[in-house]
């Protein structure tokens, strides 16, 4: 992967009360049609979380956020969507939602390395 790549990149968020609009930040997910590239990187801050919402179903939450890696590796336990091609894939995994896992607007940016942007990225937005 060599040379500048437009990619696009969303914000994984958890709302853990919708109607109060507050969130963390607990990934990224980062695509680039023409290389082939999508991968996300999650990390749910448990503290963080239970901060906003005592009551958070813990292990739904983190179940939903496998989901992410899965979706983006291929993984059939990622359910047919693991299967679309990657465009497809991406614009799944950032619909416009009103539920507790969303995703910021896609975002673009050029990068010479694809994971390294990726890392950096998760470092700024979530670590």
């Amino acid at each position: 992967m060599q040379g500048q790549h437009l990619y696009e990149y969303a914000i994984i968020r958890v709302v853990p009360r919708v109607e109060r609009e507050e969130f963390i930040n607990v990934g990224v997910i980062l695509c680039d049609w023409k290389s082939g590239f999508i991968g996300s990187k999650v990390f749910l801050n448990k503290e963080k979380l239970l901060a906003l919402d005592p009551h958070a179903d813990l292990e739904m939450i983190e179940n939903n956020l496998s989901s992410f890696d899965k979706i983006c590796e291929g993984n059939s336990k990622g359910g047919p969507i693991a299967d679309m091609d990657l465009a497809s894939r991406f614009r799944w995994l950032t619909a416009v939602r009103s539920s507790v896992i969303q995703t910021s607007r896609p975002h673009t940016g050029f990068s010479t390395n694809l994971t390294k942007t990726l890392e950096n990225l998760f470092e700024e937005q979530v670590g």
